[in-house]
């Protein structure tokens, strides 16, 4: 009987012996990463640094899945509800704010190593700070810029612009007048989504739209500085028409065909679509990118950066942010950057040589860099109910033609407002 029991016990020490701190008796942790990477290099980059974490990391398997940036919102929502929210999240900043206000997402404050804090500038952390909270990890950010038709812009000999030297808004809106003749215009505006580029090219002239009182509460109020850029856009469209009112309803993909055949000289894009570009542009045709106009506040504009997140229902934070630190070191954060044709938030990444060539615009991004600043909704709760119900249809109204300044300020303040009082109480 004795030997059978020592035997027993030995057995179960053999068992308990055979169980690692990251693991179980079950098996190894397993982390649900749901990724938004949606272009061939950063689904490619991003599915091989999961493959290379699971080959040295035998007590923590990363699971990919992969998300999409049309419904991340809601699928998330529903997901946090129904308790099957992803352990890791790949999202933008300005969608964090009512999750993280919701308690949906861990405050990742007292779990962040030393090194990852660090690296990412203030600035950046800002854009994922909610309360005393910060709840994500902002690694991919993404200037707007102009991606113009070099032979044009040659032939018409205007001055091009460098981030040392930028076309002011006002200079803009020449230049397109400039460039525009029978069935050709100066710029194309593709404004689907018209809110978040609005907002974050106004912080160059001084534009901030939302403003928070000593109470904490936000308040919405369009002043000077916010009207540079939506008159500009308005004026471009419905005076000069050196910018047709056909683009406004459309994706930035939408006008690449324009911009190859001509019909556009220039487009405001995000900095990413130069993948688009490379892949698609016809032999022969030949671009370059541009900075964006600069107003009072010089090349300032807002950006919201891509994050990683921890579920607040998820059992081994830890272990996910273990994960994130692996993911977002200096050189796979390039790797990510590169893949993604974005810019990464890390100040030693940022340092790459590969980021700083003339190639494909590389260096003119790299170099606003420094002036990239938190959205202006990053903090804001309700935006999204904001920006859809209100502010959406109010500047597609107004860049079209169909409203005045005074309206679209009206509609902005007066029932933005009301919007944001009910996230407020």
């Amino acid at each position: 009987m004795r030997t059978r029991i020592t035997l027993a016990l030995a057995v179960l020490l053999l068992l308990l012996a055979g169980c690692s701190p990251g693991g179980s008796a079950d098996g190894p942790v397993t982390l649900r990463f749901q990724s938004l990477a949606w272009q061939p290099d950063s689904v490619a980059a991003t599915k091989e640094l999961v493959r290379e974490w699971n080959a040295t990391h035998p007590d923590v398997k990363v699971e990919y899945v992969q998300g999409s940036w049309d419904s991340v919102h809601d699928q998330l929502l529903t997901s946090f509800e129904g308790g099957e929210a992803p352990d890791v999240i790949h999202d933008a900043s300005d969608d964090l704010a009512d999750f993280a206000y919701g308690g949906y997402l861990a405050d990742l404050s007292g779990l962040l190593p030393a090194r990852l804090a660090s690296d990412i500038p203030r600035g950046s952390w800002e854009t994922a700070t909610f309360g005393r909270g910060v709840y994500g990890v902002p690694f991919l950010q993404e200037p707007r810029v102009l991606i113009a038709d070099a032979d044009r812009l040659r032939a018409a000999k205007v001055r091009i612009p460098t981030p040392g030297h930028p076309w002011s808004w006002a200079e803009f809106r020449q230049v397109a007048k400039k460039l525009t003749g029978p069935g050709r215009y100066g710029v194309a505006w593709p404004l689907r989504e018209p809110v978040s580029a609005t907002l974050n090219l106004s912080l160059s002239a001084g534009g901030r739209l939302f403003h928070r009182g000593a109470d904490g509460k936000v308040t919405v109020r369009f002043e000077a500085g916010d009207e540079v850029v939506a008159r500009t856009i308005h004026d471009q469209v419905a005076v000069d028409r050196s910018a047709p009112a056909s683009t406004l309803g459309s994706g930035g993909a939408d006008t690449l065909p324009g911009l190859f055949g001509g019909r556009y000289a220039m487009v405001p894009l995000g900095f990413s679509y130069r993948q688009q570009i490379v892949r698609q542009a016809p032999e022969g045709f030949h671009w370059q990118v541009l900075p964006a106009p600069a107003g009072a506040g010089g090349l300032t504009q807002g950006v919201s950066p891509q994050t990683l997140s921890v579920s607040a229902d998820c059992p081994h934070k830890k272990e996910a942010v273990a994960f994130i630190d692996f993911l977002l070191r200096p050189r796979n954060m390039v790797r990510l950057a590169l893949g993604d044709w974005m810019l990464p938030t890390g100040t030693q990444a940022l340092k790459d040589p590969a980021l700083h060539t003339e190639r494909h615009g590389w260096a003119t991004g790299t170099a606003l860099a420094a002036r990239l600043r938190p959205a202006p909704a990053q903090s804001v709760r309700g935006y999204p109910e904001w920006k859809d119900k209100v502010a959406t249809p109010a500047y597609q109204r107004y860049y079209s033609g169909a409203s005045t300044l005074a309206e679209l300020r009206h509609r902005l303040e007066r029932d933005g407002n009301l919007v944001l009082a009910r996230y407020q109480r």
